[in-house]
């Protein structure tokens, strides 16, 4: 049977979550050579919180706020475009122009038909999920696949008495805890299971749809997944819903059973050291407007105020790879980034009472790139003895040694505890390291074993600039090695 956790208030749980981890937070400033963040001007005497983002191809800036307005944000100027929503935490502007935002209760398509700058068309799109009228009960997205379908993810619910709980949150039923497709009709459909507090949901370049789920109670650290339908992510009681399930037989699966139905994640994302509450995948697709990270993912983390990079690796036609600190000093929490068609990043924020690093309780900035080449990390590959680590720049030979690296491994404790320590760690023997032939990828030889997470330091590595990086680490989830 589950061994639940000692909970004293699952509001004290929570509040004793977010209050401990804030005191954790990183100090450490880093920020590759090239980039600055420009703060933007919000609206005067307006409690700016930004939790949906999204640019049109004229460039227009869309910004939800979390008290329930939309904003456009054009040649230096604010807009209001739309009011009276429902706690919207997502935004997309869509292939005709209109703006479909997830507010808690529906999808709601937003369209200026008179072209005077106001929304003048609410239409309800999808509503098939319920909503309790729960604080945390949220619903993120949509994103739209290449077929034109629309997805989206709901949050359990929080200290509502009569969910079905077994930990710190819970399902009333509804959906809560599922990811959703509605189709170009506006068909709604529960799509997958498992879900925490999903808060962030991102479409690859090929359609293909991954979220983002937030450490606490069945999520060991903060993680990244592939979205497949009819899976299951590892909270139990959305369980409630799924076949024959009831609430007696879903306390008494062991979590060994638990956790081989549950879903690997892409990557695990370390907690505090990467990120406590990570926001949505964004894509580099601006060709090379942003720098030499094209095609890479970017999401930012609400409560350490920064943004951090995935490396994605195709190992045995899965999805594994690695996430690598970007870019921090932030003025607030950052939940939402998305790139406009001058390549520029811009960034949501909000502190939503639970703090930032940033100080800041809300606000809207944007990452520059003024095209000076950073020396970092550009990507990770696993081989059969190692890695292949590749940086921006031809290195220095000289810095290309075994005591310029270190490494060590880890794994992480599933249960229904808020949170993991790291298990099982321990430092791993650098065997060989050699520069490639490009002169800008090493590789290393070292021990690996499936299911653990890597972390690799390299901070004796210099450019032939003379440069160091500006993040010396890099965490690599080895769900499997290659065949």
């Amino acid at each position: 049977m589950i061994k639940l956790p000692l909970i004293i208030g699952t509001v004290l749980v929570a509040l004793f979550h977010f209050d401990c981890t804030a005191q954790q937070i990183k100090t450490d400033t880093y920020k590759p050579d090239g980039y600055k963040i420009v703060t933007i001007k919000t609206p005067e005497d307006v409690r700016f919180h930004v939790t949906g983002l999204d640019s049109d191809t004229a460039g227009v800036v869309y910004a939800a706020t979390r008290f329930g307005d939309v904003w456009t944000y054009k040649e230096g100027n604010w807009s209001k475009f739309a009011e009276g929503l429902h706690e919207p935490t997502g935004l997309l502007v869509d292939d005709d122009g209109s703006i479909l935002v997830a507010q808690k209760p529906e999808l709601t398509r937003l369209a200026d038909t008179d072209q005077d700058g106001l929304a003048d068309k609410y239409q309800q799109f999808a509503s098939g999920w319920e909503f309790h009228d729960n604080y945390h009960e949220f619903t993120f997205g949509p994103v739209k696949d290449k077929q034109g379908n629309y997805f989206g993810t709901l949050n359990l619910s929080h200290n509502l008495p009569e969910a079905f709980s077994l930990g710190a949150m819970g399902s009333a039923g509804g959906n809560r805890g599922f990811a959703f497709k509605v189709t170009p009709k506006g068909e709604y459909k529960p799509f997958a299971w498992g879900l925490r507090s999903p808060a962030g949901i991102g479409a690859s370049p090929n359609g293909e749809i991954f979220f983002t789920d937030n450490q606490g109670d069945w999520v060991p650290t903060s993680k990244l997944h592939l979205l497949k339908e009819n899976k299951f992510y590892g909270h139990p009681v959305s369980l409630i819903e799924i076949g024959d399930y009831t609430r007696e037989s879903i306390s008494n699966l062991s979590l060994e059973e638990l956790s081989a139905m549950s879903e690997k994640p892409v990557v695990w994302i370390p907690h505090v050291e990467v990120a406590n509450s990570p926001g949505n995948p964004e894509w580099d697709m601006t060709n090379g407007k942003f720098g030499p990270f094209s095609g890479q993912i970017f999401i930012g983390d609400q409560t350490q105020s920064n943004i951090f990079r995935v490396l994605l690796d195709k190992v045995n036609g899965e999805y594994q790879g690695a996430v690598i600190n970007f870019m921090n000093g932030f003025q607030s929490g950052n939940i939402r980034v998305s790139f406009d068609n001058q390549g520029q990043m811009w960034v949501g924020q909000t502190a939503r009472g639970w703090g930032a690093k940033g100080g800041k309780p809300f606000g809207l900035e944007k990452v520059v790139w003024d095209g000076t080449n950073p020396f970092e990390l550009l990507d990770i590959k696993l081989t059969q003895s190692g890695f292949n680590l590749t940086f921006t720049e031809k290195l220095d030979e000289r810095s290309v040694n075994a005591k310029s690296f270190k490494a060590q491994e880890w794994n992480y404790h599933y249960s229904g505890n808020y949170g993991s320590p790291k298990k099982n760690l321990q430092a791993l023997a650098i065997r060989n390291v050699r520069l490639l032939s490009d002169g800008k990828t090493v590789a290393i030889d070292l021990p690996m074993t499936q299911d653990k997470v890597v972390q690799i330091d390299f901070l004796g590595i210099r450019g032939v600039s003379g440069r160091t990086v500006s993040v010396d680490k890099v965490y690599y989830t080895l769900n499997q090695l290659l065949d």
